[in-house]
């Protein structure tokens, strides 16, 4: 694990996008079930605090989908302000509910300050866990923590297409979509919606 709070920037925005449109105008769940969370965590090994061969329970599933549904919640907040996607709000808590999930997982796992050289700028102060936290719902919402209060946060935008439930990190200015699948279906409907108008 490397050191500062887990994570590499990514972490908080591939934990929402577990959740996504299934193209069939439902709701996909990568989290489904315990296998699909160990194959998650196991694909972020690098920056989570868990053993080699990892295997999630009931209890870490139902633990990292509660925290999941508090950062979605707070990523819909963090995009536009007010009322979720319709799609996705029954699942959603309050931006409270949200916030208090959060801080109370992230305190399950203790962290120290450390000092890092920096390259020409001077040291910069980061945090590492201590040693044996192994908590994962804790160090996820560290993560998140970290990464609803730092720059990319600014780059977190809300998929425009029709249903779609995610958000995602602007690569460039005219972004507009998670994917290209979801390019392609607000394209279509653009396209239904001129032809529905015109007739």
């Amino acid at each position: 694990m490397q050191d500062a709070l887990p994570g590499d920037g990514r972490l908080a925005p591939d934990l929402a996008l577990t959740v996504r449109h299934d193209g069939h105008g439902g709701v996909a769940d990568d989290l489904s079930d315990p296998a699909g969370l160990t194959a998650w965590v196991r694909g972020h090994a690098d920056v989570l605090p868990v053993a080699p061969g990892y295997a999630a329970d009931a209890r870490d599933l139902t633990a990292v989908r509660d925290l999941r549904a508090a950062v979605r919640a707070l990523f819909a907040h963090a995009v536009r302000p007010g009322a979720p996607n319709p799609a996705d709000a029954a699942r959603l808590p309050s931006a409270a509910d949200a916030l208090d999930r959060l801080d109370t997982a992230a305190a399950r796992l203790p962290t120290v300050p450390v000092l890092h050289r920096g390259d020409g700028a001077g040291p910069r102060v980061g945090r590492r866990p201590v040693p044996d936290g192994d908590d994962l719902g804790a160090a996820l919402a560290q993560a998140v923590i970290a990464f609803l209060g730092g720059p990319d946060r600014q780059r977190l935008r809300a998929c425009h297409a029709p249903r779609c439930v995610r958000c995602f990190l602007e690569d460039h200015p005219r972004q507009e979509w998670c994917g290209p699948s979801c390019g392609n279906r607000a394209r279509v409907a653009r396209h239904h919606e001129r032809h529905r108008r015109a007739s």
